[in-house]
């Protein structure tokens, strides 16, 4: 590895970064099982994550990285250990809180985009308003500056069946971002998409990151995270490095 990597959290934020954590994980673990055969999908993984990041999560798999990530996404509880997000300590929260949260605080991103067939472009977007109380007449003018964001002005009318994969990921991209969350994580939101549309999808994270939004993206793509900024390394539950600079990528051995 390169002399500047680091498996300790960097103290300050860079760039168009806040001073403001976003994630704060103190000692989290999440143990499956229990006695012989117990397993420790993430095992005291303490990290911060600021305001404006762009972060990737790499590692193979069975390494933790998705336990971690749906732990950040409150998908699942740390089975010991603190968890704040936005300044919130969500760690033993009631499953009715944890959803508002979830639903106000971040916004998700599929590999397989998780669209609903029955309902088009703009409705899909405009779901997730419909759950944090949104007014109707906003929720209608959010969902087409965010599908207009994405570049799918011409595609709104449209059910994901007439759409390709790529704008099936853009509007997804258009939904997680709808509610201005404080947090975009993407699970590798190119694992189903060809080089053109990974490029097309890749590029709107990029947008998305220079407009200051907090990116944490799961991927086993080195291309994927090589755009991203800062990237977080998982190996058997263990958060092996916190601040590997995507130049660094070259000394791994791909995934």
């Amino acid at each position: 590895m390169a002399h500047s990597l680091s498996s300790e959290p960097r103290d300050e934020p860079q760039g168009n970064e806040t001073g403001k954590p976003v994630i704060t994980l103190e000692n989290i673990s999440r143990i499956f099982g229990s006695g012989e055969a117990a397993v420790k999908a993430c095992d005291r993984v303490s990290l911060s994550i600021y305001g404006g990041q762009y972060c990737s999560i790499m590692g193979q798999s069975g390494s933790g990285k998705s336990t971690l990530m749906n732990i950040i996404g409150c998908l699942d509880r740390p089975t010991s250990g603190r968890y704040l997000l936005d300044g919130v300590d969500v760690s033993s929260l009631g499953k009715s809180r944890l959803s508002r949260i979830r639903n106000r605080k971040i916004g998700f991103v599929f590999q397989r985009y998780e669209l609903l067939s029955n309902l088009t472009a703009l409705e899909n977007v405009i779901l997730p308003m419909m759950y944090a109380g949104i007014g109707q007449t906003q929720r209608r003018k959010r969902a087409e500056v965010a599908l207009t964001r994405v570049g799918l002005a011409h595609r709104m009318d449209k059910r994901p069946s007439q759409l390709s994969g790529g704008q099936q990921q853009r509007v997804a991209i258009a939904r997680a971002i709808v509610n201005r969350p404080v947090l975009i994580l993407a699970d590798e939101p190119t694992g189903a998409l060809d080089t053109h549309s990974t490029e097309d999808v890749m590029a709107i994270f990029d947008e998305l990151h220079q407009g200051g939004i907090t990116i944490v993206m799961v991927t086993h793509s080195f291309e994927v995270a090589a755009r991203s900024k800062r990237i977080i390394m998982m190996s058997d539950g263990k958060m092996t490095h916190a601040n590997m600079a995507p130049e660094d990528l070259h000394s791994l051995t791909p995934m």
